[in-house]
């Protein structure tokens, strides 16, 4: 028996979340955020799907993942957000890195010399996130010196709200006029087409005037809304995370179950053994508290979760055996388990439950279009 859970990934709902995007943003290029193994959906299919719909640009956080995605054959162009030390896979696999200092600069500068070559790269401010790119007084001055150092050629200018979900309209409204300013500054110094990007998957549900000239889609395109409550959009969520009943095990009432007996039974019970447990990706802070899917029904999550194994009541449940499946996340009949139930109990984000899930998981592909 393989340990974990199996992700089954629908590339369908990828391509309608995609179409989604199109619809909203009226069809400007698209940056697909693939970063993270695509969420924990798998980068190399995932992308595939992508480009075949028509996105315009890949984004990922490293060259590592760059290349991943290179040596699967996806000649598409591809933006690498933050790295700053493998500067010659920028060179040696066609890709476009994003600048955030003036070191990085540098150093991408001095290579195009030393390969006699030239690379496109986008130009990173650091509007107000606090965490990468371009900032100070000097911003416009170094935007200017790396516009004009030899062998680069700024084809991008992006920033990043700070708010993943927008709560803040007042905070993300600046950031968006100091990155206009600063726009407009640069841009009578820099001769060319520059691609400006700021919009996240919140900005374009609800902010309209950050669209600018493309958008960078991240948790949207994998059916999930940063706004939990919207219902104004049709998003379909692309992940299944399943696995099967490893042993049922009756037994007596007054027995704890798992480590720190934290759960205790109160009657004759039918506990279910689950082969998932937290080195899977399945959070320990979802014991006692999450449900899954065993026959289109909910079954509660009892005791502590453990490093391999989670155990499950079963007690309500009839005709089930063992080697059943179980859904921890997604659809099983006429119910489902969101990743928003799962980051709720885990007091964590949606973001997290599909990285950690997908990551541990092994991928199964799909593309079946779902009502």
């Amino acid at each position: 028996m393989h340990r974990g859970a199996v992700a089954e990934i629908n590339l369908s709902a990828i391509a309608h979340n995609l179409e989604t995007v199109k619809k909203i943003v009226q069809n400007r290029p698209i940056i697909s955020v693939v970063k993270a193994d695509a969420y924990g959906h798998g980068s190399v299919e995932v992308s595939k799907k992508l480009i075949k719909e028509g996105t315009s640009y890949l984004a990922v956080a490293f060259s590592s993942e760059a290349i991943q995605l290179r040596d699967a054959g996806i000649t598409a162009p591809i933006i690498v957000l933050f790295d700053s030390e493998d500067i010659t896979s920028f060179f040696d696999f066609n890709l476009i890195p994003v600048i955030h200092n003036m070191n990085t600069a540098s150093a991408i500068s001095r290579i195009a010399r030393e390969k006699r070559t030239s690379i496109k790269v986008h130009v990173k401010i650091d509007t107000g996130m606090g965490r990468l790119g371009l900032s100070g007084t000097s911003l416009p001055e170094d935007l200017v010196k790396i516009s004009k150092m030899e062998g680069i050629e700024i084809c991008g200018l992006m920033s990043h709200f700070s708010d993943a979900d927008l709560s803040d309209r007042s905070y993300a409204l600046f950031q968006l006029e100091r990155f206009h300013t600063i726009k407009e500054g640069i841009f009578k110094s820099i001769k060319g087409t520059i691609l400006t990007h700021i919009a996240n998957s919140a900005a374009i549900l609800t902010f309209g005037a950050a669209y600018l000239d493309a958008v960078r889609p991240g948790l949207m395109l994998y059916g999930y809304s940063p706004l939990q409550h919207s219902a104004l959009i049709s998003l379909m969520p692309a992940m299944k995370v399943k696995t099967r009943i490893l042993t049922i095990r009756n037994l007596p009432p007054n027995l704890p179950i798992s480590y720190g007996r934290t759960f205790i039974t109160r009657r004759q019970s039918k506990i279910g053994i689950l082969p998932v447990g937290y080195a899977d990706g399945y959070s320990r802070l979802l014991s006692n508290s999450a449900e899954v899917l065993v026959k289109g029904r909910r079954v509660p999550v009892v005791g502590r979760i453990c490093m391999d194994l989670t155990m499950i009541d079963l007690t309500d449940t009839e005709d089930v055996s063992e080697g059943d499946e179980v859904v921890i996340l997604g659809e099983q009949g006429n119910d489902a388990i969101t990743a928003y139930e799962l980051a709720d109990k885990a007091k964590t984000i949606p973001y997290e439950i599909l990285t950690s899930l997908g990551s541990h998981s092994r991928k199964q592909y799909i593309d079946v279009q779902t009502d």
